[in-house]
């Protein structure tokens, strides 16, 4: 399987940004995608965003779009999530994961590999 290290993680005041990278050992061929989910204290993990790694085509959920930008490194190997605009609300700890890509839908049940998560805290 893939090995997944998320970092980027952080202290930020509402309105603030932070980059998250993802970086990747050797894909499979099964890994079409890479995505980001998040899980807040006492809440289930839930997808934020993905790209597919042939066409760099994204998908976002409605609570981060125009905020969250997903994206591609020069090294194959990497995905940023740029995050603007942070929320308290966005406070989570953050995890990167590679598996099946959809234009429509972010399933974790799609992503068999999963990065360690970075923690990100917004104050208020």
């Amino acid at each position: 399987d893939v090995q997944l290290q998320a970092s980027g993680g952080g202290l930020v005041q509402a309105g603030g940004s932070l980059r998250l990278s993802c970086k990747a050992s050797e894909f499979s061929f099964n890994d079409d995608a890479v995505a980001w989910f998040r899980q807040a204290p006492g809440k289930e993990r839930v997808g934020v965003a993905s790209i597919s790694r042939s066409d760099g085509n994204t998908y976002y959920v409605d609570g981060v779009k125009g905020r969250f930008t997903i994206s591609r490194g020069n090294a194959k190997n990497t995905v940023y999530l740029q995050m603007n605009s942070l929320k308290p609300e966005d406070t989570a700890v953050y995890y990167c994961a590679a598996g099946w890509w959809s234009s429509s839908q972010l399933v974790a049940s799609h992503f068999a590999s999963w990065g360690q998560g970075t923690l990100v805290t917004v104050s208020s």
